[in-house]
C-alpha cells in the first residue's frame, strides 16, 4: 500500500463511528465464563437502542418464535447468552456501516445481499453439520460481516475500485488477487484494520482477516474460517448479491474435506437460503 493510500485509510478508520461503549462492554462481558443472563441484561439496558435493536431481531421472522417476547432476560434465556451477543455485534456494525451513497466501485445494497447469504450458508451449513446450536449464530455473524474491508475501499477509492472489480471480470479472476496486484492492498488488510480499531479480537477478526488465506491459518477458528470461505465462494459463483468478486478461487480440496461436505451439499441448501435471506433482511431495516 502506497503512503497516500495508507494516511486516507487510517483516516477514514479513525473517522469511522466507534462501537458503542454498550456493545464492546457486551463482547467483554461475554467472554467471562461466569456470565449469566441477568449480567447481560445489565449491560444492554444501559442502551435503549441496543435493547431495541435485539428485542426487534429476536421478534422478526428470522426467529420465528411463537409468542412476543418483551422481556429482555427472557430472551436472553430463551437464546442463549452468546446469540444475544452476536446479534448485538452484528446489527450495531450493519448499522454503523450501512451507507446509503451511491458509490462506484460497489452498489452497497447488492454488498449487503452477498454478505447476508454468505452469513445464511454459513448458518445452514453449521446447522446441517450439527454443530452445537449456541455457536450457529456465530457462523452467520462471521458470514454477515467477512467484507468489512470492501467498504474503505469503495468509499476512498470509489473510481479507482471500480476499475479493480473491472479488471477482475475482465481477466476472469479473484477480485482479491487483483486487488493486491493494482492497489498493493487487499480487503483483509483494512479489514484487520476495522478489527484493530474496533477491538474485534477473536473469531470475527480472524474471518474477517483470513477468508481468503485460509490454508495458512494456524489459529483455533478454523471451523467457521473454513465454513465462510466456503460460503462466499458459494455465494460469489451464484452472484447471490454482489460484492465485486465473480470469479472466485475454488476450495481446496483439504477445505472440503475437513467441512465433510462437497458442491452438492451447498446446491441442496439454496431453496434455504433464498428463505432464510428474506428472513435476514431485517438486519438491513435497523
Amino acid at each position: 500500500m502506497n503512503k497516500d493510500l495508507q494516511e486516507r485509510v487510517t483516516e477514514y478508520i479513525q473517522k469511522m463511528p466507534s462501537l458503542p461503549t454498550s456493545v464492546a462492554k457486551v463482547l467483554e462481558v461475554c467472554n467471562n465464563p461466569q456470565l449469566s443472563p441477568a449480567d447481560l441484561n445489565h449491560v444492554i439496558s444501559l442502551d435503549p437502542v441496543l435493547v431495541g435493536r435485539v428485542l426487534k431481531l429476536i421478534n422478526s421472522a428470522y426467529y420465528s418464535l411463537d409468542k412476543r417476547v418483551t422481556n429482555l432476560v427472557r430472551a436472553i434465556i430463551m437464546l442463549g447468552i452468546n446469540t444475544v451477543k452476536n446479534l448485538a455485534l452484528s446489527s450495531t456494525v450493519m448499522s454503523q456501516l450501512s451507507s446509503k451513497r451511491d458509490l462506484k466501485g460497489l452498489n452497497m445494497a447488492d454488498f449487503w445481499q452477498h454478505s447476508l447469504c454468505v452469513g445464511v450458508i454459513s448458518k445452514l451449513l453449521a446447522q446441517k453439520r450439527g454443530i452445537n446450536s449456541k455457536l450457529v449464530e456465530e457462523y452467520f455473524t462471521c458470514g454477515l460481516l467477512h467484507d468489512l474491508g470492501k467498504i474503505p475501499l469503495n468509499s476512498i477509492l470509489s473510481k479507482e475500485y471500480l476499475v479493480t472489480v473491472k479488471k477482475a471480470d475482465d481477466l476472469h479472476t479473484s477480485l482479491f488477487k487483483v486487488e493486491n496486484d493494482t492497489l498493493g492492498t487487499n480487503h483483509c488488510v483494512l479489514g484487520g484494520m476495522i478489527v484493530n480499531a474496533w477491538k474485534l479480537e477473536g473469531v470475527v477478526g480472524d474471518v474477517i482477516m483470513d477468508h481468503h488465506q485460509y490454508a495458512a491459518y494456524q489459529g483455533s477458528n478454523k471451523d467457521i474460517l473454513y465454513t465462510v470461505a466456503v460460503a462466499d465462494w458459494f455465494a460469489s459463483a451464484k452472484e447471490i448479491g454482489f460484492s465485486g468478486n465473480r470469479y472466485p478461487e475454488n476450495p481446496s480440496y483439504e477445505i472440503w474435506g475437513a467441512l465433510g461436505v462437497n458442491q452438492e451439499n451447498l446446491i441442496e441448501l439454496t431453496p434455504a437460503v433464498n428463505k432464510e435471506i428474506e428472513k435476514a433482511k431485517v438486519f438491513l431495516n435497523l
